[in-house]
């Protein structure tokens, strides 16, 4: 019995080492992507993911009105998510707030619909059919 109990404990520990040699061969070929990825990774790109909804449409109003200014702060921004420091998704709302708080006075085009006979009909054909109703 002692020759079998001594037999099992030699084969449960040689399968614990194989265990714990895959486990970390698989923690370092997990590692090694992220940090490749890390070092690749292009700041825009990365901030793109952590936007929620109309973030890149800000995005790329203020990169076409203020390119330089908004390639500084994408590299900040960037630089807050890498260290933690923004884990929230940035939706248009609070992207366009922090644009207006640094100075930077970003346009956004802006819509306004009004439901009339069921269908959303913009502001701007509602006032243009009453003023050539008016002139008729």
């Amino acid at each position: 019995m002692s020759d079998e109990d001594s037999e099992l404990k030699r084969l449960q520990a040689k399968r614990l080492a194989e265990m714990q040699k895959n486990i970390s061969t698989r923690d370092e070929t997990i590692e090694t992507p992220e940090s490749s990825e890390e070092k690749t990774a292009n700041p825009r790109d990365v901030l793109v993911k952590q936007l929620g909804f109309r973030g890149l449409e800000v995005l790329t109003n203020a990169e076409s009105q203020f390119p330089n200014e908004t390639k500084m702060i994408i590299d900040k921004l960037y630089e807050l998510i890498k260290n933690g420091e923004i884990t929230e998704n940035l939706d248009g709302g609070k992207l366009l707030g922090l644009f207006r708080s640094i100075g930077l006075s970003v346009r956004m085009d802006t819509k306004i619909n009004i439901q009339q006979d069921g269908k959303f009909v913009s502001l701007t054909d509602k006032l243009s059919n009453k003023s050539n109703d008016d002139v008729e």
